[in-house]
C-alpha cells in the first residue's frame, strides 16, 4: 500500500509537493506550479496554511519505510 510522505531528496521547501508528486506519479514541478495557482487564487493564505499545516502532518519518506 502506498503512503503520502514528504520526500526529502526532492524537495525545494519541506518535500510536500515532492512527496504528493511521487505519490500520483507525476513530476514534481506540476505539482508545485499547481499549488501556486491554488495559492495565488484563494489569497495567499488558504495555500499557505495548508503546505505549512501538510509539512506537519505528512511523515518523513524515511521514517515511514
Amino acid at each position: 500500500m502506498k503512503k503520502l510522505c514528504k520526500d526529502r531528496e526532492h524537495k525545494m521547501l519541506c518535500g510536500v509537493c515532492a512527496g504528493i508528486a511521487e505519490y500520483f506519479g507525476i513530476d514534481p514541478t506540476i505539482v508545485r506550479v499547481i499549488w501556486a495557482l491554488v495559492t495565488v487564487l484563494l489569497a495567499l493564505f488558504g495555500g499557505i496554511i495548508i503546505y505549512v499545516i501538510c509539512a506537519l502532518v505528512m511523515p518523513d519518506k524515511t521514517n515511514v519505510e
